[in-house]
């Protein structure tokens, strides 16, 4: 897999995620291609990782085995059409990131019969920590499964689902997931300041508590039910926190607006 050539189309936070990603688990930067119309971006991308970058998105699928269309969603349609006529003369995988745009309107733009994944990753890709759900369409091979899961893997984890409406449900989840996290660590933050404590050690220990939290959760075999139990003593302060929360209605108000982002 490390010897395929890999084309991003858009250079942005996420495809610079991907391709930092790729490289670090050795792909060579000479087999990634980059294209964009912001110059800066190309030039940086150059500069940090040594790979192929320019301007014209066509010539980018001649040189490459598989390509990542990563530009934002509103423009997707107006670059999916510029490709039809390239790929209908070389039909190699297309890998797209952009969220809300179904497989349907990307084999309409760009070829009934084209390879196509479908993928959902998440803003932690950034740091490496990513997590990303995938959906090929029936034109997709195994051998082509494998590429599209070998590109996601290099920046977190990378699941398949069987439906591609499953991916609504996936956006809900951890597509928008870090920042239902991120709004808890800002009212843990709030309430650690109204109690007294400084700004810095406040947010430093409640980054370092989600960081532990999340570390026990992925190297247990538990439910989050059943670590939650661990560290709530009858009787003490967890208990007592715990149930200020459930009597809010805590329950309730996360599975209303995971159905809202859904």
């Amino acid at each position: 897999m490390n010897t395929s050539k890999i084309g991003f189309i858009g250079g942005g936070n996420m495809a610079s995620s991907l391709i930092n990603g790729l490289c670090q688990s050795g792909h060579k930067p000479e087999n990634i291609w980059v294209s964009d119309i912001n110059a800066n971006v190309l030039t940086t991308l150059n500069s940090s990782l040594n790979v192929n970058t320019l301007t014209d998105n066509i010539e980018l699928l001649n040189n490459v085995d598989v390509v990542v269309l990563a530009v934002k969603p509103q423009v997707l349609k107006q670059v999916a059409l510029t490709l039809a006529s390239a790929l209908s003369q070389k039909p190699i995988l297309v890998i797209s990131i952009a969220a809300g745009i179904s497989q349907a309107s990307l084999s309409h733009w760009l070829g009934e019969s084209l390879a196509i994944v479908r993928c959902m990753p998440n803003t932690p890709a950034l740091v490496l920590t990513g997590a990303t759900a995938l959906h090929a369409n029936s034109n997709v091979t195994a051998t082509q499964r494998d590429l599209a899961e070998n590109i996601m893997r290099a920046v977190g984890i990378a699941l398949w689902v069987e439906q591609e409406s499953a991916l609504d449900a996936v956006t809900a989840l951890s597509g928008s997931g870090p920042a239902y996290f991120f709004l808890m660590m800002e009212a843990m933050e709030n309430a650690a300041l109204s109690f007294g404590l400084s700004h810095d050690i406040a947010r430093l220990l409640i980054q370092q508590t989600a960081l532990g939290a999340a570390k026990i959760a992925l190297e247990s075999e538990e439910s989050p039910e059943q670590l939650r139990f661990r560290v709530t003593s009858p009787g003490g302060t967890t208990e007592q926190a715990i149930a200020a929360f459930q009597q809010g209605g805590f329950n309730e108000l996360v599975g209303t607006a995971l159905t809202a982002a859904k």
